[in-house]
């Protein structure tokens, strides 16, 4: 509820003119029933016509003030609402996309996405209600009460028992519901990962025929939420039924007690008419309470998963000689072995495992350590290229990984340019970058857009880019160019293209260091050499590392990696791999020999 309040403190003068307008319209409803008793057992007893009219007039404008305010309240919270949830998503999309790497894995993404949505909505809704429903509902409440005091205390008296009972109900039920609204959170984000996992997969569901088996896993992950929260729900219906078992036998009593009291003459029939409504008001606020407090349990529980995000912490830094560095180094400048002065990127002795072990962070979101890397040493030159080759999950992504400082490594040093990358702020370390990952995204926009990318880079630069990529003779055949917007989200792009769009990206803002992470699996093996002998041409300063798993694709880089299990078994270039290490001889030996028999059965 901390965050709920906070970003209602954000707007606490247009939330307190709404209060105070919500306030003016509840009074006016409160005078109604009011004016009506006065009207049934003095104006017209009277008989005085203009009395009446005036009394009559007097009901009227009370009930169209009370729609007026009611209405305006209303209007006013849902802007107010709406302004404050949008500054939630702002700062929880704000803290998502600044996570570490390591940070945003103990979340998950599905659960992130379900906190931006429909925990964001329901603190909406309770902002909405904190600002209308809070307070309508405890006036008609305790102010029916107390306009029933002064008009006749000992019929009141049956509210007044009345109501620490109906209150005793719906805090037992609040106290069980919002646990459970929690794990109804929970499950929704399994459903949305699983979902996510379908949508993102569609193609390969399709050509297995996996549509049963997906429908059967999602069914089950949906069953399980339901049943969660038809849990929940059925604890937070409890107190409607019982709420207004109490109330009728209330009534039953006020109406009895009432007619003996007028039968008796000492109370009018006015009296018991206005009773009968303030009942009724009490009632309504009652059960806008029961409504409250059911959205409090929900929007409570989704406050606390969001609060939850913006407010961690990311783990301290596991290298001791990081910290030390950065606390007592304003300069930020590493001290360089000798050996090291050409160096623009090392690898010194790095060590690195997924997930936050009992030894470092005790129980930091339940995760194991998964070990990734072991003792990797390398070093690299300006305007050099590195190589990185092994079968999949060796931890040739986990490299790019912790060189761009989206991880933290256990042990070791990881430098660029002479600097350690911790001591970095991220987007000095990042703007030296331009990357293409696995599984890279073209989002929804322009091609221009999709390989400037907010960068302000030229237009002859993204020309260039798109030759060097080798996607130039493509981009002309569109009917604007770069400017062209239809369709070009990725799915009416074959892989290669796509591939070559965010090789441009990557290229277009003349990089310092250029990752290429398996960038070039959907090209053929003549665009694959075509480009990179254009960026070897063009981007001659440019620091080029290259995860591939074809031989082809880096037996002409300085450095060769290669990778397995973690660790390095083999460093150095083609020819001196060829000789040395045995693992990259075999794959050499196959690929190229099934490359050879290719092109011969071609012939």
């Amino acid at each position: 509820m901390k965050l709920i309040f906070r970003s209602m403190a954000r707007y606490k003068k247009p939330i307190a003119i709404a209060i105070l307008i919500k306030l003016f319209g509840t009074i006016f409803e409160l005078l109604l029933p009011y004016i009506l008793e006065h009207i049934i057992d003095e104006v017209v007893p009277a008989g005085d016509l203009v009395l009446v009219l005036s009394w009559g007039l007097a009901m009227f404008v009370s009930a169209v003030l009370c729609r007026t305010f009611n209405v305006m309240a209303n209007r006013k919270s849902v802007d107010n609402a709406n302004r404050s949830s949008y500054e939630i998503r702002q700062a929880l999309f704000e803290k998502t996309i600044n996570l570490s790497g390591e940070t945003f894995d103990t979340f998950g993404l599905p659960s992130l996405i379900s906190r931006m949505t429909s925990d964001s909505y329901n603190v909406q809704t309770v902002v909405q209600q904190l600002q209308t429903l809070c307070v309508r509902a405890p006036m008609m409440l305790f102010g029916g009460i107390v306009v029933s005091l002064f008009m006749d205390w000992e019929l009141a008296m049956i509210l007044v028992v009345l109501m620490p009972v109906l209150l005793l109900i719906i805090l037992l039920v609040v106290r069980k519901g919002i646990p459970m609204f929690t794990v109804v959170q929970q499950k929704l984000d399994v459903v949305v990962r699983v979902m996510r996992e379908n949508i993102t997969g569609i193609r390969v569901v399709k050509a297995l025929s996996k549509e049963s088996y997906e429908k059967k896993r999602f069914g089950a992950a949906n069953e399980d939420m339901t049943s969660q929260d038809i849990k929940a729900a059925s604890i937070m219906a409890i107190p409607g039924p019982l709420m207004q078992l109490f109330l009728n036998v209330g009534l039953t009593v006020v109406v009895l007690f009432g007619a003996f009291r007028v039968n008796a003459g000492h109370m009018r029939p006015g009296v018991i008419l206005a009773f009968l409504t303030y009942f009724n008001m009490i009632a309504m606020g009652v059960m806008g309470l029961t409504r409250i407090f059911m959205t409090i349990s929900k929007a409570s529980a989704s406050a606390d998963r969001i609060d939850e995000v913006l407010q961690c912490v990311e783990p301290e830094p596991k290298r001791a000689a990081i910290s030390e560095h950065v606390a007592d180094n304003a300069a930020n400048e590493v001290a360089q072995d000798p050996a090291d002065e050409e160096a623009f990127i090392v690898f010194d002795h790095v060590n690195f495992s997924y997930g936050e072990g009992s030894a470092d962070h005790e129980g930091f979101m339940g995760l194991e350590r998964e070990k990734a890397l072991s003792d990797i040493t390398f070093k690299i030159r300006k305007g050099e290229s590195l190589g990185i080759i092994g079968p999949t999950g060796c931890g040739k992504t986990t490299i790019v990984n912790l060189l761009m400082h989206f991880y933290e490594a256990d042990e070791g040093k990881i430098t660029v340019d002479g600097r350690d990358v911790a001591s970095y702020e991220k987007d000095e370390l990042r703007r030296k970058f331009g990357t293409v990952f696995q599984n890279d995204r073209i989002f929804q926009d322009t091609l221009k857009e999709n390989i400037n990318f907010g960068r302000n880079v030229s237009e002859e630069a993204m020309w260039a880019a798109a030759h060097d990529a080798q996607v130039a003779d493509y981009i002309e055949t569109l009917p604007e160019g770069l400017s062209y917007e239809a369709a070009i989200a990725g799915a009416n792009l074959s892989g290669g293209q796509k591939q070559r769009i965010l090789v441009a990206r990557a290229l277009a803002a003349d990089p310092e260091i250029l990752i290429l992470d398996d960038s070039s699996s959907a090209l053929d093996y003549k665009t694959d050499a075509a480009m990179r002998r254009a960026i070897a041409k063009h981007h001659p300063d440019t620091t080029t590392i290259m995860i591939a798993q074809r031989v082809s694709s880096v037996m002409n880089m300085t450095q060769i990696l290669v990778m397995e299990d973690g660790k390095a078994i083999g460093l150095g270039d083609h020819e001196s791999l060829l000789a040395t290490c045995e693992t990259y001889r075999e794959v050499y030996e196959v690929q190229m020999g099934a490359l050879g028999a290719a092109a011969a059965e071609g012939r």
